[in-house]
């Protein structure tokens, strides 16, 4: 602006100067075509007129694009300030919002175990029950009494014969092996639904576990994913198996990292106990060029090794006896000639340290269950342990107690739901392990065989609570309050509770199926019961209503 006054001052200081009537000519007269100076005048004021209108105006432009220039310096100034403050609260909203999601993370599964509220909670869950008719006692116990009583009665029977056979099959195994170089079968042991008394489904199935170990010189070394070492997520509930020489060092000895001299001898390890070769290892049935144990070499080797069995004893029974899965070790069936077929689980497993926990070279797989890592990975199993906790809190309770009962009506009622509208994610063992946590949950007098109908509720509650919040953790795993007397490694009580609904949070068309599948057996419910009930009098059903009063 101050440029712009300047060049107007500079024009009207120069016309003042160039005026002829200042400063006239040397003749100092005034010419006489007074007329043509006073046009020419007229003219150049007009001129300096339009050039004065043209500096204002480039005057008042700039003065507009300065001020433009600086409106929009300040919205970009106050732009910035704001987006600083939005980041701020977007950061600061987004930590609080981590901090609250890891404490309540923290607070239900360092209480997962913690038993002073559920009752409460029971309370206020069931959301999935309104409107549900739920069966009465008298429903419940003529159901009970005829679908599951009437059909469970030959399964001492059926155990008997499917044991004593299974003994005569592993004797004939142990003789057509080379004691030598193939592995050691120890004796069979009972364990799952047939064993602890719930089994309600057909086929009736028994599952078998059979431990074997290494020849000698070698033993096996395992390694669970809570051992100390970093096991990723889907990996808990596995570990692995080492096949090592007896004599030989857990950590390894620096003889087999560094080659010796000739004359350097190492006096731990003799030439006699070196490692054997790869092809030999493989041989002890591990993965190839590694030392860990192979489910695959050893479902190969099982196989191989009970056909041969079976060839052996044949001749004794008047039945066949076939694999009716050769993707499973030991699924076996005995085909009777009268048609009639007994199938059974023989499987072999390997033992952890000095418990009753076992590596099972294969478990039976579900839709919600993920594939394995590996082969050299072997997932854990506590069936000896969950049917000693069983049997020792059934001495603790009410003659005739309900639990069993409970868990045979559920299993019962998830099963047919299954077989019309396709299986979920749920399992037979999913249900148990509501049992167990029920069972140390509450105290013994709540077991009575009256309270059937109040304990298949809770046990339906718990499941649906389960669901909605996708945990159901193990029982044995994290969980402090097992009792002493079952001797239950220390490790394993001590490692994070493990989630078994864990794959739920991965893949939601199965956790959505799954408790489609939950909600419409609570909705077929009744009609499921009372299609296998046989009709009692409305007189009888008040009466024992009375006396329940």
């Amino acid at each position: 602006m101050p440029v712009g006054i300047f060049r107007v001052c500079l024009v009207v200081i120069t016309a003042i100067v160039n005026h002829p009537l200042l400063f006239p000519k040397e003749n100092g007269t005034v010419p006489e075509n007074a007329e043509e100076i006073i046009r020419k005048m007229k003219e150049r004021e007009e001129s300096l007129r339009l050039e004065q209108l043209r500096l204002e105006q480039e005057i008042a432009d700039q003065e507009a694009t300065q001020k433009a220039l600086e409106k929009a310096a300040e919205i970009v100034e106050e732009g910035k300030e704001e987006k600083v403050r939005w980041d701020m609260w977007t950061a600061l909203s987004m930590v609080i919002f981590l901090l609250i999601e890891l404490w309540r993370q923290d607070f239900q599964e360092g209480n997962w175990q913690d038993t002073g509220g559920e009752e409460d909670d029971m309370a206020v869950l069931g959301k999935a029950f309104k409107g549900v008719a739920f069966p009465d006692k008298a429903v419940l116990a003529s159901f009970y009494e005829k679908r599951i009583l009437g059909t469970t009665g030959d399964m001492a029977r059926m155990r008997e014969m499917v044991e004593g056979f299974a003994d005569d099959l592993l004797e004939a195994l142990r003789s057509v092996c080379n004691r030598d170089a193939d592995m050691e079968v120890e004796d069979c042991m009972g364990v799952g639904s047939m064993y602890e008394n719930w089994r309600v489904r057909k086929p009736f199935v028994c599952d078998l576990i059979v431990p074997f170990a290494p020849p000698e010189p070698y033993c096996f070394r395992s390694q669970t994913w809570c051992s100390g070492d970093s096991f990723p997520p889907d990996e808990q509930g596995y570990g692995t198996i080492k096949v090592c020489r007896a004599d030989e060092d857990v950590t390894g000895c620096i003889c087999d990292k560094t080659k010796l001299g000739e004359d350097m001898l190492c006096l731990l390890h003799s030439q006699a106990n070196t490692t054997r070769p790869s092809s030999e290892m493989e041989d002890l049935l591990c993965f190839k060029n590694t030392q860990y144990l192979d489910a695959d070499q050893v479902m190969k080797w099982f196989q191989i090794a009970v056909t041969k069995a079976w060839n052996r004893i044949s001749h004794k029974y008047e039945f066949d006896l076939s694999f009716s899965l050769l993707d499973s070790p030991g699924a076996l069936k005995i085909k009777f000639r009268s048609g009639k077929s007994i199938a059974f689980n023989l499987t072999p497993v390997v033992q952890y340290e000095n418990s009753d926990v076992y590596f099972i070279s294969h478990f039976p797989r579900s839709s919600l269950a993920a594939d394995l890592p590996s082969s050299t990975h072997w997932f854990l199993t506590f069936a000896v342990y969950e049917r000693r906790f069983i049997q020792l809190v059934s001495k603790t309770l009410p003659a005739n107690a309900c639990h069993v009962s409970c868990l045979q009506i559920l299993s019962f009622l998830h099963g047919k739901q299954c077989s019309l509208t396709g299986p979920s994610g749920l399992t037979n063992y999913h249900l148990k392990t509501v049992m167990l946590h029920l069972l140390q949950a509450r105290p013994s007098q709540d077991w009575a065989p009256e309270k059937l109908e109040a304990r298949l509720q809770d046990m339906l509650k718990f499941l649906e609570k389960c669901l909605q919040e996708k945990k159901l953790y193990h029982f044995f795993i994290g969980n402090g309050k097992v009792p002493a007397e079952l001797g239950f490694p220390i490790i394993f009580q001590r490692a994070e509770p493990l989630n078994l609904f864990r794959p739920f949070v991965l893949r939601r068309d199965v956790y959505r199926k799954t408790v489609d599948t939950f909600h419409e057996m609570l909705r077929n419910m009744s009609a499921l019961i009372n299609e296998y009930t046989v009709h009692i009098p409305l007189a009888h059903t008040n009466g024992i209503h009375k006396e329940s009063l």
